[in-house]
């Protein structure tokens, strides 16, 4: 079964002793993306050169002095643009969905107004017809 959070951490390779620099103890350590090199707060990575049995504490120390200077790794921002266009697009959407349901309401009015006027119209007709026309029972 796959296990969750994080496993033990492994025990250090190889000592190297203090950095002059930090004054903290250095270690190489094996890790997802291979051997490095730490000293707790700065880490390096082993260049292809450099095995974990080869190393020595000056190599160490100059790899970490090194990515001291290099300082942090720059983050990668996320692109916003994307994001505005699909708002955009669902208030566009919204808007004509709503002009569609106003123009429904206002041709379903204009029937119900034509329909009204129209059954006015026909029994007004009717009744004209009716006492203008002769009944059949005034005539025997």
């Amino acid at each position: 079964p796959k296990q969750r959070g994080r496993a033990a951490a492994k025990p250090p390779l190889k000592e190297l002793g203090t950095d002059p620099v930090s004054e903290r103890p250095v270690v190489v350590k094996d890790g997802r993306f291979g051997a490095y090199v730490t000293d707790g707060e700065t880490n390096a990575t082993l260049r292809t050169g450099d095995s974990v049995e080869e190393i020595t504490p000056e190599r160490g120390y100059e790899l970490l002095a090194e990515k001291r200077a290099k300082g942090p790794a720059k983050k990668k921002t996320a692109k916003k643009a994307p994001a505005k266009k699909a708002t955009a697009k669902k208030t566009a959407a919204k808007k004509t969905t709503a002009t569609k349901t106003t123009a429904t309401k206002k041709t379903a009015a204009k029937k119900t107004t034509t329909k009204k006027t129209a059954t006015k119209k026909t029994t007004a007709a009717v009744k004209k017809t009716a006492s203008a026309s002769p009944s059949p029972s005034s005539e025997d």
